[in-house]
């Protein structure tokens, strides 16, 4: 049974720094993983669209480099699909658009494992990482679906109106803000309130912190970005996004290339 990289990594009290992918080609995640300098990949299946193969595909290529992957799943159908990731070797789940601490300590229950001290609702689907023979014992099998990391999108106003509840609920292991649907979630456009969501992305850190949950930030930017958060406590950063990037080359490397091109004659 492979070590769930994000988990020992919580466990030890140590940083960590991830980096987001749109893409369902294996070869994206190789190589983060050969770069080296990457804990873990967050797949961002909300965004994207994918298959079972892929599912499969994407965490195997990460286990070459011994880094771990995330999985970012829609609210409506996350029972079916972060079962289906965690059968197939995904060892981070996180869970968007949720409002209630109901909704949260659902979706707990749903990742972890149908097993008289856990008290969830994951069975023992014979999939890839159980082995299909089966390889894996049934206990052995509860002790990895409960050590999948946790987390969650803290992007509705209803949510920071919750936080306190919450980051209480046993189970949860990271919360992340998210400014764009927390916008949106007050009929605003989220260019209008900048200092709004800083201010509830604080707050949301300390919340965080003061129950021992880990706050997670994403950086699209600058690295020297990440010196706020240092500031505020956070030690788990997710840094750059595949299509944020790729985006940035195509508009400016892509203008300044046409501007040359267009002068020859």
């Amino acid at each position: 049974m492979k070590k769930n990289k994000l988990r020992e990594i919580l466990k030890s009290g140590r940083p960590s720094l991830g980096t987001r992918i749109s893409a369902q080609w294996p070869m994206i995640a190789e190589l983060v993983g050969n770069s080296g300098n990457f804990d873990y990949i967050e797949y961002v299946a909300e965004y994207s669209p994918f298959n079972q193969y892929d599912l499969e595909n994407i965490p195997r290529a990460c286990e070459l480099t011994e880094m771990g992957s995330m999985i970012k799943v829609d609210l409506q159908n996350r029972e079916y699909i972060a079962q289906k990731a965690i059968a197939s070797g995904f060892q981070a789940i996180l869970f968007t658009d949720h409002k209630t601490p109901e909704e949260v300590r659902h979706s707990i229950s749903i990742v972890k494992a149908d097993e008289p001290s856990s008290g969830g609702r994951f069975g023992y689907p014979n999939r890839r990482f159980i082995g299909c023979q089966p390889y894996l014992s049934q206990l052995d099998h509860v002790k990895r679906v409960n050590e999948i990391v946790i987390c969650f999108m803290i992007e509705k106003k209803e949510t920071m109106d919750n936080i306190e509840e919450i980051c209480a609920i046993p189970g949860v292991d990271m919360v992340q803000f998210g400014p764009s649907d927390y916008s949106m979630s007050m009929g605003k456009n989220a260019s209008t309130i900048k200092d709004d969501c800083k201010t509830a992305e604080r707050k949301m850190i300390e919340v965080a912190l003061k129950h021992g949950i880990q706050p997670r930030c994403e950086i699209f930017g600058s690295p020297d970005e990440v010196k706020y958060y240092l500031e505020l406590g956070v030690k788990h950063i997710c840094f750059g996004d595949e299509m944020k990037i790729y985006n940035s080359f195509l508009v400016n490397e892509g203008k300044y290339m046409r501007h040359i091109i267009d002068k020859i004659k």
